[in-house]
């Protein structure tokens, strides 16, 4: 994957698998000190001990459809790749909660790509869930929350075409904008 937007769509789809309804994506990057993190939250059924320790493996797989379970493993391969890491963290029936670090100007540090879409498409899962996007750009936040959007749509689906286009508009000026502000 060239794109970490695209690792961080695939851990969510993880999340959503383990039951999750509520998924937390938090992009930190702080300039200064060359770090660009990005840590995945759930609410899912966690993992035991035994299957925590065997996720990254590329040969693991709780999916019968496949023989290989590749989304940990590439996702902690990038960031090593990036000077970086990634834990993984879990406990049964509370969920998990998975950290990648990056060396923020590495140049094997994939660009974030498209989050806009990643999120979009967590938003239009078949199974309902809420959707908590954190991006902190040093000093400045942006947030994202489907719980809040829907407050404001007022019964208005995720699945309507300018709802779309306005979450995809509203993710993307919003973290060029915090992006901006910083550097003012």
């Amino acid at each position: 994957m060239n794109e970490l937007s695209l690792h961080i769509l695939d851990i969510c789809q993880n999340s959503i698998k383990a039951n999750a309804d509520l998924i937390e994506i938090t992009i930190t990057e702080n300039i200064d000190k060359n770090i660009f993190m990005i840590e995945i939250t759930d609410n899912g059924h966690g993992m035991s001990k035994l299957t925590l320790s065997e996720v990254s493996d590329p040969f693991f797989t709780t999916r019968t459809t496949r023989k290989v379970g590749l989304g940990v493993s590439l996702f902690k391969m990038a960031a090593e790749m990036a000077n970086g890491s990634c834990v993984l963290s879990s406990i049964v029936d509370i969920g998990t909660k998975v950290t990648a670090i990056f060396e923020h100007n590495h140049l094997d540090r994939a660009p974030l790509g498209a989050i806009e879409d990643s999120i979009n498409i967590l938003i239009l899962n078949e199974r309902e869930i809420e959707i908590l996007y954190t991006h902190k750009y040093n000093n400045q936040i942006y947030i994202f929350d489907t719980r809040e959007v829907k407050k404001v749509l007022d019964g208005i689906p995720f699945t309507d075409y300018n709802v779309i286009m306005w979450i995809k508009n509203n993710i993307k000026e919003g973290i060029k904008m915090i992006q901006e502000e910083e550097s003012r």
